[in-house]
């Protein structure tokens, strides 16, 4: 027996709901795997930092925070890190159209 044109366009309303629902779990799975990379990601880079910092359990998050950007601030760990990563994203454009550089950047450019 054919299907009436109503039952088969209440078939494919069904169709797309499930599929709508498949996507949205997939997004969530996609989701979960991001943030129990990024919890991975800062255990190791946390653990990597202690073992740096001598008696580094007994700082607290703030003082932590203070001694990273204190030290990351000098030109010492500037030029370190470039080093270390030479490529750097480019500069986001400005609404000016210029692009977002340093001070320091738009001496040498």
């Amino acid at each position: 027996m054919a299907k009436s044109r109503l039952e088969k366009i209440e078939s494919y309303k069904e169709q797309m709901e499930q599929i709508a629902n498949r996507m949205k779990q997939e997004q969530q799975k996609h989701r979960a795997e991001e943030r129990k990379a990024r919890t991975r990601r800062l255990i190791e880079r946390g653990a990597i930092l202690e073992g740096f910092i001598p008696n580094a359990e007994t700082y607290t998050e703030d003082e932590i925070q203070a001694f990273l950007k204190e030290t990351l601030a000098t030109k010492f760990a500037k030029d370190a890190l470039r080093r270390i990563k030479p490529t750097t994203p480019p500069r986001a454009e400005t609404k000016a159209g210029s692009t977002d550089k340093a001070p320091a950047e738009t001496a040498n450019a």
